[in-house]
């Protein structure tokens, strides 16, 4: 059985600190949900799905979000929870 993906291994962490609390660079805190493919980060209408996530894994690690909010919805959130210790172990 092959090895998944350090993108599958960090979105599995992802879905596994759903509830927690995160901090954007600017020091907002926020906590997610996880609903099938998607993140939603509390207060807000914002779904963002895993393949935003995913498309801007390969650039990781970021200076800051405005680096990808042309690629993804919720630049703020993605940066965030993929910076995180929790999730970013590995890369």
């Amino acid at each position: 059985m092959s090895e998944p993906s350090p993108f599958a291994s960090s979105w599995a962490r992802i879905v596994e600190h759903s509830g927690e609390f995160f901090q954007t660079q600017a020091g907002e805190w926020f906590t997610y949900r996880v609903e099938g493919e998607c993140v939603l980060p509390s207060h807000s209408d914002v779904r963002i799905p895993r393949a935003d996530f995913e498309r801007v894994f390969p650039m990781l690690p970021l200076v800051s979000p405005a680096k990808i909010g042309r690629y993804v919805t919720g630049a703020k959130w993605v940066h965030a929870i993929l910076h995180d210790e929790r999730v970013r172990e590995g890369w």
